[in-house]
């Protein structure tokens, strides 16, 4: 019996097959009707995320509905543009000859996303698949079910069924997902799915492209703004889902002398933000889950840790809420060292001087991203030569992610790929090499019978030596 993943493909192979999808126009509309939804649904929005998270509507509104607002309205003004065949120079082997890069649809692709940005992760790559001309299957995160809910019903209201589906569940229905072949899958969430969304997609040969995380380092330098560095880091650390995001600093390196100062800002200005009883307040989301609760609390209650916490570290399991903590002069070999935190809780690793952070970073996995406080231009030149990430900011955390301009992705543990803007629509193509030419310009030379002369003529045409091509054809 034919399940509901089969069929789904089945429909999609047959929309893609009559070119609907291919057209400029159909392209138009969908995404036209992307942006009614954000438009005309936004408390629905906001109130999902703050059923599956406690979201506050300020994040809510910039990091989800903002940013794919903001994605849609660049796909609607550039899809032309993008759409256009890109000329390219040809040589003198095929003279004359003109060629081209043709961007086509890869056909019908699986989008599978993550629980903490449920709106944004889940319709930001569905964006760049239909703007690329594709059909698609979005798989939304069970783990936020009340945003999975709504993403059902609003994209089957609004878009066209036929090439755009969404299909809701958990395990089951991921892996009836998953033995479907598809023309690309990509993939949100944590390295133990990965390696089980990309055994999958080997069998027939998909490509892929993951979005992972990994322990994304903020290096404190001295003779800063300190409380500038500090508000900075806060909001890319709890101001981004309470530290449930893949690019949240995951720990700060910087000295020891000047560890102890980076405390007291963080401290202070936390204070200011969320006031003396952060559990209280209405600013930070909640932990996701009990599961996620409790992975936390194992990472503070490890005994090489919960001696080291020098801010915060209240909770509340009832209501799912862990204050900000900060934890100084963590070991290396500690829980919480060796594995995404994904949370509220943020170690400082003390090194001699500010260069030898450079080499911990390294030491581990490549990070999805890597930050740098520091007015040292020296330095800044070293940090993004010398560390390998998905991404690399200076002076600041997260932002990144909301220019289009710049592909969002991984590199190594933290991922394969990347998306955003323009970088979306290429994620989704496939770059068709087109070379044209008439029957005119033949050259007997690459024709056997060979001959001496024929192939100092075509080592000549290679070198673009005029005065060989000419003596190989003259016989001088």
């Amino acid at each position: 019996m034919e399940n509901m993943a089969e069929a789904a493909v089945k429909e999609l192979r047959s929309t893609v097959s009559s070119g609907k999808t291919k057209s400029y126009e159909w392209r138009i509309s969908q995404l036209k009707a992307i942006l009614k939804i954000v438009t005309h649904h936004e408390n629905e929005i906001i109130e999902a995320l703050r059923s599956d998270l406690n979201k506050p509507e300020h994040e809510a509104f910039i990091h989800e509905i903002f940013s794919v607002a903001s994605s849609c309205k660049l796909a609607l003004k550039e899809l032309r543009r993008w759409m256009k065949p890109q000329k390219v120079k040809t040589g003198m082997l095929t003279f004359p000859s003109s060629g081209e890069i043709v961007p086509e649809p890869l056909g019908v692709v699986l989008v599978i996303s993550t629980w903490n940005y449920p709106f944004l992760i889940a319709v930001d790559p569905v964006i760049g698949a239909i703007a690329a001309g594709n059909a698609v299957v979005l798989k939304p995160s069970e783990v936020a079910p009340a945003t999975s809910a709504l993403l059902s019903k609003l994209l089957g209201e609004y878009l066209d069924t036929s090439a755009v589906k969404v299909i809701e569940g958990a395990v089951r229905e991921t892996t009836e997902l998953l033995a479907q072949k598809w023309d690309k899958i990509m993939y949100t969430g944590n390295g133990r799915v990965a390696r089980i969304v990309l055994a999958a997609a080997a069998k027939h040969l998909t490509p892929v492209i993951l979005e992972l995380g990994g322990k994304c380092p903020a290096v404190v330098d001295a003779n800063i703004n300190l409380k500038v560095t500090a508000r900075r880091i806060i909001s890319g650390k709890w101001g981004c889902n309470n530290g449930q995001t893949c690019i949240s600093p995951d720990y700060i390196l910087t000295t020891k002398e000047y560890a102890p100062k980076v405390v007291d800002a963080l401290a202070a200005e936390l204070e200011k933000f969320y006031g003396k009883d952060p559990l209280g307040s209405n600013d930070l989301s909640r932990i996701v889950n009990i599961h996620h609760f409790d992975r936390l609390e194992k990472l503070m209650d490890d005994e090489k840790v919960s001696g080291k916490i020098v801010h915060g570290g209240q909770r509340d399991k009832t209501n799912l809420k862990i204050a900000p903590t900060i934890l100084l002069d963590v070991e290396e070999d500690s829980l919480i060292m060796n594995e995404e935190i994904f949370g509220p809780l943020l170690p400082i690793v003390t090194v001699n001087k500010i260069e030898d952070s450079f080499g911990a970073i390294n030491a581990k996995g490549k990070p999805l991203a890597a930050y740098l406080f520091t007015n040292d231009k020296t330095l800044k030149e070293e940090f993004v030569r010398s560390v390998s990430a998905g991404a690399i900011a200076i002076n600041e955390t997260a932002l990144h992610f909301m220019e289009v301009g710049l592909p969002f992705g991984g590199v190594g543990e933290s991922g394969m790929g990347s998306y955003h803007g323009k970088f979306s629509f290429d994620a989704f193509s496939h770059k068709k090499a087109v070379l044209r030419r008439g029957f005119g310009g033949e050259v007997s030379a690459r024709y056997p019978p060979y001959a001496p002369w024929k192939l100092q003529l075509l080592k000549a045409l290679v070198k673009g030596n005029i005065i060989e091509i000419l003596r190989a054809l003259l016989g001088w």
